[in-house]
This record gives structure tokens, C-alpha cells and sequence, in this order.
């Protein structure tokens, strides 16, 4: 097999993190989960009850079957490829949870367990591997499959949940709405999906001003109802704004390394919504701070030299910036990156790094209890004086008298 090392991988992986992988013929797979699985550890007991057979007789290619027992064990198995007869790689058994002490006597009770023996039953489960659905390990699985199927795509099989899903969720209708009702609930659909594709429009363009425009027919009933606590959803729908949103700015030009900032931000802040009462005003926010960093962060009208170069600018102010050092970082010359960035944005690249500096300056001065000279440091100015001669120039005041006016009550 071609792909002999990356099974062996794997396996070795899987080994190390306790969990058992072999490969077997489809004729003898049960069998084996049988000498491998709960059975074994029965084996020695009053009672040892007959487990259905797990996988089918025959796996198709490509697909990846889990299967869970009776007894809360999983196992996955998939069909190798290229291989002279049918082989059968089989991982497990894990648990996907571990069992409480009470679930473990209830599935004693239910598997007639007798309780003297009740012991070697939860030693079982105590060795048995646990791993959640976002482990690590079903990452590498999905690296194997696809390197053993060349293929990114390729079939995922529940054992336990065939034929509990209908065959596709657009006809899955319930069957007590009347065909008027129907319709409506359709209707109501279709508004949502323009309404968000006019918000993501809009902030796509940077268009602040649709604020009121778009919103004012924002309510409770403008997001889809998933769970019966009001305020959850509102949280939920939240959740997805944000990301559409984010996306709807990464198109307009925003960089990643904004946008992971903000996004992050404003997902603590849906989370920590404290009543339905204030979601309109939050949705307000999170499409005016997306408006906002189109605005101000856009770069797509900007050649990919200058891009970069702002880009390296925004993401360290207090490193060394100098035209030199930007240019060197792109393989281009100082007075060609010099000319293209005053093209394109109408300043020097000296410019815009102090107005950058100062405008954190401001930023820290207003929201931080720093001491002056840290936050020229922050900025990446040594010396203070000509910080503070540099920070008056452009703001009209120094440093400090700056903090102390930003402290007063402003006039309504």
C-alpha cells in the first residue's frame, strides 16, 4: 500500500494515546471487537449478554462508519483502499463521555449486572479511552482519509442515527402547519435572508449611514426562534450577525488581523447580553463597528506593497519602522515604496506611522493608567520629550493636559 507509513502513523498515535486500532477482514471484524470489547470483560461473569453486530457485512468505499453499543461504546471502521482483499481498519472502543456512577448502575441494572460483580464492569469503563467530538485525533483521522482516498470529500456514517433523520431537511415540513402557514413562515424567511444581504451590502461599502435605514425594522421577530428561551436566541442570532458581518468586511478590503480583534470583542459582548431589551442596540453597534473598520481599514484600493506595508505598520507600532527596514521586509527599494504609499495614500510613510502613534498614544492616555513614558515606549518614540512635542503638535495639547481633559464631563 502506498500509503503504508501514514497507517502506521496513525496507528502508532493511536497507540500512544491508548486507544486500540487493527486491521481486520470484514469476515472476522465482529469477532474481533468481540475478543477486544466489552464481551471480553464479561467473559468472566454470570451473565454475558449478546451484543447485534455493529458494522455492515459489507463497508462501502470511502465512508467512515461510528457505531456506538449498547453499553456506550464507540468504534469507527472504514474500508482501506487498494488492497488485495477486503480490509477493515477498526479503532476503538472509546468513550465519547465519561459515565457517571449512577449511569454505570444503571447500565449494570439494564445488562443484568449482578452487583457483586458490578466492579469489574466499571474498571472497564475507568481504562477505556474518552474523546469528545472536537479531539484532536478525529482531526488526524480526517488527514488520513484523505490522503488514503485522495480526496477531501467523503462519507461520515452514524450507525446509531441511520434512518432517525429524514432524507432531506427541506422536506422535513411539519406536518400540522397549514399550507397558509407555510407560506408565511417562507415569506418571513425570505425577509431575514434580504435583510441580512442588505446589512452585509451595506457594510461591505462602509455604508454608516444605512444605520437607521436598515435597522429601524430590527425586532425580537426579525431572527429565527431556535430555542425557547427569548433572550438565548437573540444571543444566537447575534453569533451569526457577527460572522456574516466579519466576512461582509474581510470583502471590503478589511484585513484578518483586524477583524479577528473585533470579532472576538464582540462575541464576549453578545454573550454577556443582559436582556432582550438591549439587543437592538447591540446589533447597532456591531454593524457600525464593521462600517467603521471598512472605513478606516480598507485596503483594496491600495497596491499590495503598500497593503503590506500598513499592514506591518498597524500590527507592531513599537517596532522599528523605519522606510529602510519596511522596505527591505518586501524585497523592494526605499524610494520605490516611498513613492507608490504617498501615491496611494496621500501621505509619507513617516506620516502615517506618527499619526498612527499618536492616535494610539491618545488611545492608551484615555483608557489606561500608564505612565507616560511607557505609553511613548508602547509607541515606539524613546524619547519622551519629543513624544510629547510630537503628540502636542498633532493634537493642540500635551500628553498630560490631553488625559486631563478627556477626564472632565463633556458638554452635552
Amino acid at each position: 500500500m502506498k500509503y503504508n507509513d501514514e497507517l502506521l502513523l496513525l496507528q502508532d498515535t493511536l497507540r500512544k494515546c491508548h486507544l486500540r486500532s487493527w486491521v481486520e477482514a470484514p469476515e472476522t471484524l465482529e469477532a474481533r471487537l468481540a475478543e477486544y470489547g466489552i464481551e471480553a470483560a464479561l467473559g468472566t461473569l454470570s451473565h454475558r449478554p449478546e451484543l447485534p453486530r455493529r458494522f455492515p457485512r459489507i463497508l462501502a468505499p470511502q465512508t467512515v462508519y461510528k457505531v456506538t453499543d449498547a453499553f456506550g461504546f464507540s468504534y469507527i471502521g472504514l474500508r482501506l483502499p487498494e488492497t488485495d482483499a477486503p480490509q477493515i481498519l477498526c479503532i476503538g472502543p472509546y468513550l465519547g463521555a465519561v459515565p457517571s456512577a449512577q449511569r454505570l448502575l444503571e447500565l449494570g441494572e439494564k445488562n443484568r449486572i449482578p452487583p457483586k460483580q458490578q466492579r469489574y464492569f466499571e474498571e472497564y469503563y475507568t481504562a477505556t479511552p474518552v474523546l469528545t467530538e472536537g479531539d484532536r485525533l478525529f482531526v488526524l483521522l480526517d488527514c488520513f482519509c484523505e490522503r488514503i482516498w485522495e480526496s477531501p470529500s467523503f462519507s461520515i456514517v452514524d450507525r446509531n442515527r441511520e434512518g432517525q433523520l429524514p432524507a432531506s431537511p427541506i422536506n422535513d415540513i411539519d406536518q400540522g402547519d397549514s399550507f397558509h402557514d407555510t407560506l408565511v413562515n417562507v415569506k418571513a424567511m425570505e425577509n431575514r435572508y434580504r435583510f441580512e444581504n442588505e446589512l452585509m451590502q451595506a457594510v461591505s461599502l462602509g455604508q454608516i449611514h444605512k444605520e437607521k435605514q436598515l435597522l429601524a425594522a430590527f425586532s425580537e421577530s426579525s431572527f429565527e426562534k431556535r430555542v425557547a428561551d427569548p433572550l438565548r436566541n437573540a444571543k444566537n442570532y447575534g453569533i451569526i450577525m457577527n460572522t456574516l458581518l466579519r466576512k461582509a468586511a474581510e470583502r471590503g478590503g478589511v484585513h484578518p488581523v483586524y477583524l479577528d480583534r473585533v470579532s472576538s470583542r464582540l462575541a464576549q459582548q453578545i454573550e454577556q447580553l443582559p436582556s432582550l431589551s438591549e439587543n437592538t442596540a447591540l446589533m447597532c453597534s456591531i454593524f457600525r463597528t464593521y462600517c467603521r473598520l471598512v472605513r478606516n481599514h480598507s485596503l483594496r484600493q491600495y497596491s499590495r506593497a503598500v497593503q503590506k506595508t500598513i499592514l506591518l505598520i498597524d500590527s507592531d507600532l513599537s517596532a522599528d519602522l523605519s522606510l529602510k527596514r519596511l522596505a527591505d521586509r518586501q524585497n523592494v527599494s526605499a524610494g520605490y515604496l516611498s513613492a507608490i504609499f504617498r501615491r496611494d495614500t496621500g501621505k509619507t510613510v513617516s506620516e502615517y506611522i506618527r499619526e498612527k502613534r499618536i492616535r494610539h498614544a491618545a488611545h492608551l492616555l484615555t483608557t489606561t493608567q500608564l505612565q507616560i513614558q511607557t505609553i511613548a515606549l508602547h509607541c515606539g518614540i524613546m524619547d519622551v520629550q519629543y513624544f510629547s512635542k510630537t503628540f502636542k503638535k498633532l493634537t493642540g495639547k500635551t500628553p498630560k493636559e490631553y488625559r486631563e481633559a478627556m477626564k472632565q464631563p463633556q458638554p452635552i
